[in-house]
């Protein structure tokens, strides 16, 4: 992993280049900033060698798609979207082609208790009823969607917010979920209401966006052949996505630094054949479980690689795609 000093160089770096692409370059420096550049030489040409080390990183992912599914503390936090729009402004101008899909159950749990509409469970597991749907498509697809394009437009680029309701972008079905009585054995199916297992992603959409220069910012929601409406889980979306169009990369924001083994340590990266292992030794539990299983089904539907990384770390996207060391756990065939 790269040294403390070569991060915050990189950092740095991202966050000059950040700026100077979110902003209009003026014509001409006044001679008071021009002699205050002059004084700085040192601390812009450490930024200048940074930059010059990512050339090889950068012709490495220019023209490829990267699906990036954003969510949590880096959603959350005001400043810390703005950051993320900019860092994607900068890839686009690199010459990758992100994709963004976006979360928010948070979003959509507080404006269900804003509504008063109480929340029942099944087997410890959320049930999406007609009011909870309706919810959720209006703060997915309202707020949070036109929030995260209007802040990338704020940025310098150009993005659209889509539902998968659009141009039929995802088709689901209802979610088929079994679950097993470990004292028994008796299986029975259970009723989760309008939670949606995707069946297939139309692609022409995003790469007609992509192919004019705009960013596609989708949100998880599906639709059935009779249009029913459901809700997809962000990250799975994100997984069928990146694999439908056979993107470069999947990048997973969450709120931890990566996979970690039994002692806390990070793994750099892994095959999908040893996160089968980790998962039946018991390293891998919880909720990285079905992030796992979600950049495995990527990989293997065509995914050149797919990173768990925290969003909540500065610049994580330039890091992971930027630097020789990442900024998470990779994983990939």
């Amino acid at each position: 992993m790269k040294s403390q000093a070569l991060c915050l160089a990189v950092t740095l770096a991202c966050e000059g280049a950040s700026a100077f692409i979110a902003s209009p370059r003026p014509a001409a420096l006044p001679t008071q900033r021009r002699s205050l550049a002059l004084s700085n030489t040192a601390a812009n040409q450490a930024v200048a060698e940074v930059l010059s080390d990512a050339l090889p990183y950068i012709m490495e992912h220019t023209g490829e798609t990267i699906v990036i599914k954003y969510g949590g503390h880096a959603m959350e936090d005001a400043a810390a979207s703005l950051q993320f729009a900019k860092d994607v402004v900068l890839l686009k101008s690199c010459g990758v082609n992100p994709v963004i899909v976006h979360g928010g159950g948070p979003q959509i749990a507080a404006m269900l208790g804003r509504l008063n509409i109480e929340t029942s469970f099944v087997e410890g597991l959320r049930v999406t009823d007609t009011d909870t749907v309706d919810v959720a498509e209006m703060v997915l697809c309202g707020k949070i969607n036109k929030g995260i394009a209007s802040s990338i437009k704020q940025a310098g680029g150009r993005a659209i917010g889509l539902s998968g309701k659009d141009d039929n972008l995802i088709l689901a079905d209802k979610l088929q979920k079994v679950i097993t009585d470990p004292g028994t054995g008796i299986s029975k199916m259970l009723d989760l209401g309008y939670v949606g297992e995707i069946k297939k992603v139309n692609t022409k959409i995003i790469s007609d966006l992509v192919a004019a220069g705009i960013i596609p910012v989708i949100a998880p929601i599906g639709v059935d052949e009779r249009g029913q409406t459901y809700n997809c889980n962000a990250d799975t979306a994100a997984g069928a996505i990146a694999g439908a169009l056979k993107a470069n990369r999947l990048l997973l924001l969450t709120d931890v630094k990566g996979v970690l083994s039994k002692e806390g340590e990070l793994f750099e990266e892994l095959t999908t054949e040893r996160v089968s292992e980790l998962m039946r030794d018991g390293t891998i539990t919880g909720g990285m479980i079905p992030k796992l299983n979600t950049a495995v089904n990527a990989v293997k539907a065509g995914v050149g690689a797919a990173i768990i990384l925290d969003g909540r770390a500065r610049h994580a996207l330039l890091l992971e795609l930027y630097t020789s060391g990442g900024a998470g756990t990779l994983i990939k065939g």
